[in-house]
């Protein structure tokens, strides 16, 4: 017996990589028939709420795309984004723009936090709209492995927790986890900056006692109030939407020796976090109305 309980000596042992991988190798074959993926993704079911969707897109949030081609039409990529609103469209609505406007439409899965796993139905709907919990092991699988589009929203609950006098100031972009995984995966960063969605669902205060009641994440105080549910489907304000793909930063671009230098890292991440950061600005600088844009 090896020290550690093994029955090999540790010479012998997989790596950790190499044992993921022949665990992967264990795994059943996808069944034909099944509308969807191993993530619980469904194009089915995607394009069931497609019409409500390309309403929000089209007539609602009447959302303009810039720099789409900046989005690769093939391999990994992870693309990075501010973050807000009550209950965020940002994800959907960037989902949209791909699947619009890309001559190569891709699925687009989202990295998120994993409060929704608390919900019953929630989790569900979720991982059907492509949802995946953010482990590194799922995204190294998802980025590199299988070369899929994914985002990330590194302000997690603080973007979205944002109060309306503090909108389109980000957050810090935690601990720059999410250049960890792009160096991992060997994949583009792809900085996006969203405008509209802070004032589609703005938030005025936070009910700390109702968020206790519920167990909710947050209880916000909005326009449109209540916001959960079918009610936060019909109640977003109609606020113009631009969003904008930046210039991708490769991983050839990325900092020497990244993945073993914490500095490296957070200095990537501010990099990125202050790109999104200036077109925000530039943006709703350069805006007329929240409305028409």
């Amino acid at each position: 017996m090896g020290p550690n309980g093994s029955g090999a000596p540790p010479s012998e042992r997989l790596p950790d990589e190499d044992a993921i991988e022949a665990i992967r190798d264990l795994l059943p074959a996808v069944e034909e028939g099944r509308d969807f993926d191993d993530w619980g993704r469904s194009e089915a079911f995607v394009s069931r709420v497609e019409p409500l969707l390309d309403f929000y897109y089209r007539h609602w949030f009447r959302v303009e795309v810039e720099g789409i081609g900046n989005v690769p039409s093939e391999g990994g990529a992870l693309l990075v984004s501010n973050h807000s609103g009550a209950l965020p469209p940002d994800a959907p609505m960037v989902m949209q723009a791909i699947r619009n406007e890309h001559p190569n439409p891709r699925a687009l899965y989202m990295l998120v936090e994993h409060w929704f796993k608390g919900y019953p139905g929630v989790s569900m709907l979720a991982a059907r709209m492509g949802l995946v919990p953010a482990h590194p092991e799922n995204a190294q699988r998802l980025l590199h492995d299988e070369g899929r589009l994914a985002i990330v929203f590194p302000e997690g609950q603080k973007g979205s927790r944002k109060l309306a006098w503090q909108k389109y100031r980000l957050r810090r972009f935690g601990r720059g986890g999410f250049v960890r995984t792009a160096a991992r995966a060997d994949v583009p960063i792809v900085p996006v900056a969203v405008i509209g969605a802070e004032e589609s669902m703005p938030i005025f205060a936070h009910f700390r006692a109702l968020e206790k009641l519920t167990g909710l994440i947050y209880f916000p105080l909005t326009p449109t109030f209540p916001h959960f549910g079918l009610a936060a489907a019909l109640m977003y304000l109609p606020a113009k939407f631009k969003i904008c793909f930046m210039e991708p930063i490769r991983p050839e671009d990325f900092p020497a020796g990244l993945r073993g230098d914490p500095a490296a890292v957070q200095e990537l991440a501010e990099e990125v976090r202050s790109r999104i950061q200036t077109r925000l600005d530039l943006e709703v600088g350069a805006r007329r109305s929240v409305w028409t844009g």
